[in-house]
C-alpha cells in the first residue's frame, strides 16, 4: 500500500473498477464476472490489474482456476459495494421525482414485522415521491385478509405458517428471520445457560391473539418440542406494551432477532438459549394480481421494500 497516494483512488477508480471488484467478490471466476457484465474476460483481468496498480498490492490470489481476494481487495470490494447501492439508490430517487408519483398506499401489517422494514422503505419511498400518502394499519393475518380481498388494502405484509397459493392474490417473501424466545434482564431464566421447554411452558407468556394464524403456529410449535402450550398468557399484538410487560413481569414472549438484538444491546431484554427453529420466520407480501398496474404509488412502495429487504436487491425504477 506504500504506493497508494491520497486522493489517487478518486483521480483514478471508474465505476469498471468498482463493478469488476464487486462482481469478484461475489462470484471468485472471471468467467462469471465477464458474463454478468457483458465484457470479455481479458478485459476483466486488465481491469484487475489496474486496481492492483492503483492501490500498488495485490488484490487477488489464485487457487486453481478460482479467485481469492485478498483483505486489501476484500475492503476494497467493501467500499465498492456501498458505491455502487449508493448510485443505484440515486438513480432510483431520482427517476421516481421525475415521474411525479402520487395518490395513496394503503398497508396491512402484522406487528412483528412492522418495525423491521416499514421504518426504511417509508422513509425511501416520502423521500422518492413527497406527494404520496401512506397510511398503515397494524393487526394480525386473519383480521387484515379480508380487508385486503375487499380491495382496502393494496398491500398486507405478514408472517407466514403453512403459506399457500390464495386465488387472485400475488405474494413474494420479503424476508427470512427466525422469532426467538426473549425475557427481561431480571427474569429467573435470564441468567441461565441451558433451558428446558418444559421449564419455560411454566412461566406466564405473552403471544398472539386466539384466533390469529400465529396463534395456532406457536401452539404447533410447543407440541412439537413435546409440550403443552402455556395456561398463564396474556394476549398482546402491541410490541410496546410487551417490551415494558416483559421488563416489568417475569413473563416471556418472542420478538423477530434483530429486534431482539437491539433491546438485548440497551440492556432491556436477554434472548433465551431456546430453539425456535424456522418457526414463523418467513414474511410475505401480499396483494391484489393486477394491483401495482393500477396504482403508481403502490407499484414505487413495492420498489422501495425490495430496496430494503433482507437480501439486499435493487430493484431500479421504471
Amino acid at each position: 500500500m506504500a504506493n497508494l497516494q491520497r486522493g489517487s483512488l478518486v483521480r483514478q477508480l471508474t465505476l469498471r473498477h468498482l463493478r469488476v471488484i464487486h462482481g469478484l467478490a461475489e462470484h471468485r471466476l472471471v468467467a462469471r464476472v465477464s458474463a454478468e457484465l457483458n465484457v470479455t474476460q481479458p478485459a476483466v483481468s486488465k481491469q484487475i490489474a489496474e486496481l492492483e496498480e492503483i492501490v500498488g498490492t495485490p488484490i487477488i490470489r489464485r487457487e486453481r482456476n478460482r479467485l481469492h481476494l485478498t483483505p486489501v481487495g476484500r475492503r476494497l470490494a467493501d467500499h465498492a459495494r456501498q458505491v455502487l447501492n449508493q448510485l443505484d439508490r440515486a438513480e432510483f430517487d431520482l427517476q421516481a421525482m421525475a415521474s411525479g408519483v402520487a395518490g395513496t398506499v394503503n398497508i396491512g401489517v402484522v406487528s412483528s414485522v412492522a418495525p423491521i422494514v416499514l421504518p426504511q422503505a417509508i422513509t425511501l419511498f416520502k423521500n422518492a415521491a413527497p406527494n404520496a400518502s401512506l397510511s398503515i394499519t397494524e393487526g394480525h393475518f386473519v383480521s387484515l385478509y379480508p380487508r385486503l380481498d375487499a380491495g382496502q388494502f393494496d398491500l398486507l405484509i405478514a408472517r407466514t405458517w403453512q403459506p399457500q397459493d390464495l386465488e387472485g392474490i400475488d405474494q413474494t417473501v420479503l424476508l427470512t428471520e427466525p422469532l426467538v424466545v426473549v425475557a427481561g434482564r431480571n427474569h429467573p431464566l435470564a441468567k441461565m445457560a441451558e433451558i428446558a421447554w418444559i421449564e419455560a411452558v411454566r412461566w406466564p407468556w405473552i403471544l398472539p391473539q386466539p384466533d390469529s394464524v400465529a396463534r395456532r403456529a406457536v401452539d404447533a410449535m410447543f407440541a412439537e418440542r413435546g409440550v403443552t402450550p402455556p395456561g398463564n398468557t396474556i394476549s398482546s399484538l402491541s410490541l410496546s406494551l410487551n417490551l415494558e410487560l416483559l421488563q416489568q413481569m417475569p413473563t416471556l414472549g418472542m420478538f423477530p432477532q434483530s429486534l431482539a438484538k437491539a433491546h438485548v444491546a440497551r440492556g432491556d431484554l436477554v434472548v433465551l438459549p431456546l430453539d425456535t427453529g424456522d418457526f414463523l420466520s418467513e414474511a410475505r407480501c401480499f396483494w391484489k394480481t393486477g394491483g401495482q398496474q393500477n396504482n403508481s404509488a403502490f407499484a414505487l412502495f413495492m420498489k422501495c421494500l425490495g430496496q430494503v429487504s433482507e437480501h439486499g436487491q435493487t430493484i431500479p425504477f421504471g
